[in-house]
């Protein structure tokens, strides 16, 4: 009877096939394994072995992945391995299954010290089964009708929880009439009594449009429906209702199921999804295990959101991280799936937009939230500083010939010049 060994998941002669789901992994085998028993038994784990060699018979379909690359070791002893995934493998459309198979048991095998899920390729059979963005960049223009090329702006009130819902919505307006787009609720300001979810809603949009009313420009508030699944179809449907644009979901911590269920259900409403990271860091902070960022921004792309916080180019006072490759893939073509806009975000103030943008390019969403509330002045006057320097750069201005013009943006340089926070 044929029988399945680690040996059989392992071919360095194997050329993926185009419907392969091709990951790449960064290893440090355990004490006493080669790097080649090591990715064998990654590429056994996680499709259809084990540690035991098993007969299969007549009604088998082979379903097992292979290791068919392996670099050599660095000095710390980690070598990136390659490894392919055959489409049958894989339900189409379901991203917790397409998880469990790549990042699942194989994160805490013995054979390995440490294993970091560095990039996918995905196929196009796999990538089609999934919704992908319904907007992606498109907001611009779609949502705010954006025709200057400058990115879209976003703030959260601060202190980011504990406001009142009457002030919430006041410092929401004074943003927006300062010249930003959006305002953003906190990951985790959803519906607590000092400030209930439908009481911020209507009381937030109420002053949005009053907003719109005085600047003549289109406003949107990223409310958070971040809950139990069914809750937050509730909210989606409650935000819909009273004529939000835009929901916003803590997509790692409420899983990436719940996530394509309630991008069918903006679908069925026109309206868009912003995505907040929170937790991310638990998987892509550690440069030698977990998940990276880059394949989270991956997996959210087919799950269906429209924009993601992927960091500053190392200009905020987060971790550096491949910001720009990151958002590079995020554009890039994908089997005809919609783009995801980035968000940058995180110890953002006016000084340093023009960096950010000459980094990242304008075709993004930049937030801020001390960098606009911390200006001497107040919130109206950060939001105008903001305002200033991205107007200013999107027309070819250097960020002094700007603040020349712009008496809340030379504060803002006088307060904060162009330093990065920690």
């Amino acid at each position: 009877m044929a029988g399945i060994t680690y040996e059989d998941f392992l071919d360095l002669s194997y050329e993926p096939d185009a419907s392969d789901l091709v990951c790449t992994f960064r290893i440090a085998p355990a004490e006493g394994m080669s790097a080649e028993a090591a990715a064998s038994r990654v590429a056994s784990e996680s499709s259809n072995g084990t540690w035991a060699a098993l007969p299969t018979g007549a009604d088998f379909t082979d379903m097992g992945a292979t290791a068919f690359a392996i670099d050599d070791a660095d000095a710390a002893g980690e070598s990136d391995v390659g490894v392919a995934y055959p489409a049958g493998l894989f339900e189409p459309g379901n991203m917790a299954q397409v998880l469990s198979c790549i990042a699942g048991n194989i994160m805490g095998m013995k054979a390995v010290d440490s294993i970091r899920l560095e990039d996918c390729e995905w196929p196009e059979e796999l990538v089609t089964s999934f919704a992908g963005p319904q907007f992606g960049s498109r907001v611009r223009d779609e949502i705010f009708g954006l025709e200057a090329d400058r990115p879209i702006l976003a703030t959260v009130p601060k202190p980011k929880v504990g406001l009142s819902t009457k002030r919430h919505a006041e410092v929401g307006y004074e943003a927006w009439v300062g010249g930003v787009d959006l305002l953003k609720d906190d990951e985790n300001l959803t519906d607590q009594s000092f400030n209930p979810y439908h009481d911020r809603l209507v009381e937030s949009l109420a002053l949005r449009d009053d907003a719109e009313d005085e600047t003549g420009e289109t406003k949107s508030y990223l409310i958070n429906v971040t809950a139990d699944t069914n809750t937050m179809l509730e909210r989606v449907d409650l935000a819909a209702e009273e004529g939000c644009e835009y929901v916003m979901v803590d997509v790692i911590t409420t899983g990436w199921a719940a996530v394509q269920t309630v991008r069918d259900r903006c679908e069925d409403h026109g309206i868009a999804i912003h995505a907040h990271r929170a937790m991310h860091a638990a998987f892509d902070r550690l440069p030698h295990h977990g998940v990276s960022m880059r394949v989270l921004a991956q997996v959210l792309r087919l799950c269906g959101v429209d924009q993601l916080h992927t960091g500053t180019a190392g200009l905020g006072k987060l971790a550096n991280e491949d910001t720009v490759g990151i958002n590079e893939w995020m554009r890039s073509d994908l089997y005809g799936l919609t783009d995801v806009l980035p968000v940058a975000s995180g110890g953002l103030h006016p000084g340093l937009v023009h960096d950010l943008l000459d980094a990242t390019g304008t075709n993004v969403c930049v937030q801020a939230g001390g960098g606009i509330h911390g200006h001497p002045d107040g919130t109206r006057a950060g939001a105008a500083a903001l305002r200033a320097a991205v107007d200013g750069y999107a027309a070819g201005k250097s960020l002094e010939e700007s603040a020349e013009a712009s008496p809340e943006l030379a504060v803002a340089v006088e307060k904060w010049g162009t330093e990065t926070p920690r």
